[in-house]
């Protein structure tokens, strides 16, 4: 009887196996730390805000924009008039308010028709050129293509072909050199028309801003 009670006192010291357990579960769970550690130090590194990008004000009063009377020029055939409408529409529209040429309403009464094309190519920064199958067919189409073409190199502007219901065989060789935007989806083609022109003004300022320093 009292051999059992000191038995029952007597706490008995842990098997090797035992032992060996417990040994392996602080090993394991010693990482299981050092990663907790680790996820909370990323954390608060990553929550460590990022300088942001500067997009130059094109708004600005003394913008380059400004150096020229228009924003974009709109060369199209008649038969394409109430979907370029539309597209002004939407350019002016938005905050930065582009300023669009579009001949039938634009232009000069009593102007012939090439010079007051010739000076809004001029005084543009960028041409959109909505190629449909009207397009092709309009010798007076051609002659915008071309007047965009040969003003390009000299301002430093920006041509941006847009395909409409014409076949990629079809793309004006003169435009094989330069990316066109593809109007399968009239909202999306809007959007990407005025990023492009967007992005050209503020790599204008940009480089405006760079050549002063």
């Amino acid at each position: 009887m009292a051999g059992w009670f000191r038995r029952l006192l007597h706490k008995p010291k842990p098997s090797s196996v035992e032992r060996s357990l417990n040994s392996s579960h602080s090993a394991s769970s010693s990482p299981s730390s050092s990663s907790s550690a680790k996820s909370s130090s990323s954390s608060a590194t990553s929550s460590i805000p990022l300088s942001p990008v500067l997009v130059p004000d094109i708004s600005a009063s003394d913008s380059p924009r400004w150096g020229k009377s228009y924003d974009v020029c709109l060369c199209h055939s008649e038969e394409d008039l109430e979907l370029v409408e539309e597209l002004v529409s939407y350019l002016e529209g938005q905050p930065e308010s582009l300023r669009c040429f579009l001949q039938l309403r634009d232009a000069v009464a009593g102007s012939a028709l090439g010079t007051e094309l010739c000076d809004a190519v001029r005084g543009s920064h960028c041409w959109v050129l909505l190629i449909t199958p009207a397009f092709l067919r309009d010798p007076w189409c051609q002659f915008q293509m071309h007047q965009a073409l040969a003003e390009a190199p000299i301002a430093n502007g920006r041509t941006i072909p847009v395909l409409r219901g014409v076949d990629r065989r079809e793309y004006p060789k003169e435009l094989r050199n330069i990316y066109y935007i593809s109007m399968a989806l009239k909202e999306n083609s809007f959007r990407q028309i005025r990023d492009t022109i967007l992005r050209y003004l503020q790599e204008l300022c940009r480089s405006s801003t760079s050549g002063m320093e």
